[in-house]
């Protein structure tokens, strides 16, 4: 296998339509995350959430191992440890929460992540964010609470701590892999490759020594193991990744929110309804995480030098014509005057002419 080191230049500044497609593609990662909840509580065998996260992780690792047949080198090493213990070693802490609380409940302790990256990203990335994008997320957050909380919300204290802890890991994940990047040559599969793998490593003796392998594992199991290890694990994660790499963390860290909101429209088609209360925090949660994605728009009065005074109107920039004219040349300096001729000397006095 080749081994790598050096980090990736920074790419050139994308086209709108670049951008777009990029978010696009990144938004497909929480989309499928989304589907967690029912596959956890439909398909697979219940009180088993190690073996569920080994099976999301390692045989997803291996394949990409398989497949792009590099390892990391140098610092990447224990870089590569430190990203894959928290993007995966705390799934069995998502399946947990997804086991002993709704998966409404579950998926709004996952909203909170955007407000823990904007938290993380100010220490790490020295990156304040956007009054905007804060404002968003919060919006984003209350937006899923209306729409998964309610008085039969049940809440289970281990659930509870189990899925903020997740978010919790996810967010340094997220602010760390923004912060170190991609060493060069090395893409978002292989990338994705090493944390499936090494968060899978992590799980194996915990997952065989504390739950051992589930006693029936049907075929539907088996179809939720292949799902949650091919879209969930590592073409969620290779775009997840490649999309966090290229947009900001302001704008990638909000789009975890399509997670509830996907688990919603499941539940919708599996015969659940939405009260309007519930429909308002729909499209408020789906509106937070398409403006996130937009710059705080221009406010009339704002100068690039600064604000302008009450009452002004906006100021346009003068055209070429209508610029003020170049000064006119300087005079020329005058003349030295010229030096003054010498006094003629005084005639004698009659006593001087006597003595001579």
């Amino acid at each position: 296998m080749n081994t790598l080191t050096e980090r990736s230049p920074d790419p050139p500044p994308p086209s709108n339509a670049q951008r777009a497609a990029t978010v696009a593609l990144t938004a497909l990662a929480p989309a499928s995350w989304g589907t967690t909840y029912v596959v956890t509580t439909e398909l697979l065998p219940p009180g088993h959430p190690l073996f569920a996260g080994l099976m999301r992780a390692l045989p997803a690792g291996l394949l990409a191992l398989a497949l792009t047949r590099v390892l990391p080198r140098g610092d990447w090493w224990w870089k590569a440890i430190v990203l894959g213990v928290l993007n995966i070693g705390g799934l069995p802490l998502l399946f947990l929460a997804a086991e002993r609380l709704p998966g409404g409940v579950a998926a709004t302790l996952g909203a909170a992540q955007p407000l823990l990256v904007a938290g993380l990203a100010i220490a790490v990335l020295h990156d304040r964010p956007t009054a905007w994008r804060l404002a968003w997320g919060v919006l984003g957050v209350l937006g899923v609470g209306l729409v998964v909380l309610g008085p039969e919300a049940r809440l289970d204290a281990v659930g509870v701590l189990a899925g903020l802890g997740h978010t919790s890991l996810m967010a340094g994940g997220v602010v760390l892999t923004k912060r170190w990047g991609r060493p060069a040559g090395v893409g978002p599969m292989t990338l994705a490759g090493w944390q499936l793998t090494v968060g899978g490593l992590l799980l194996l003796p915990l997952a065989l020594t504390v739950e051992g392998v589930p006693q029936r594992i049907d075929a539907a199991a088996v179809g939720g193991y292949l799902w949650l290890g091919s879209m969930g694990g590592l073409i969620a994660y290779a775009l997840w990744f490649r999309g966090v790499g290229k947009l900001p963390v302001g704008a990638s860290a909000p789009l975890v929110l399509l997670s509830p909101l996907v688990a919603t429209v499941i539940g919708l088609a599996l015969g659940e309804s939405l009260s309007p209360l519930q429909t308002l925090g729909f499209v408020l949660a789906l509106a937070a995480m398409l403006a996130a994605q937009l710059s705080a728009p221009r406010l009339p009065g704002r100068l690039s030098g600064g604000r302008a005074g009450p009452g002004a109107g906006p100021v346009s920039t003068p055209t070429p014509s209508q610029a003020a004219p170049a000064p006119a040349p300087a005079p020329a300096p005058a003349p030295a005057p010229a030096p003054a001729p010498a006094p003629a000397p005084a005639p004698a006095t009659e006593a001087e002419g006597r003595i001579r």
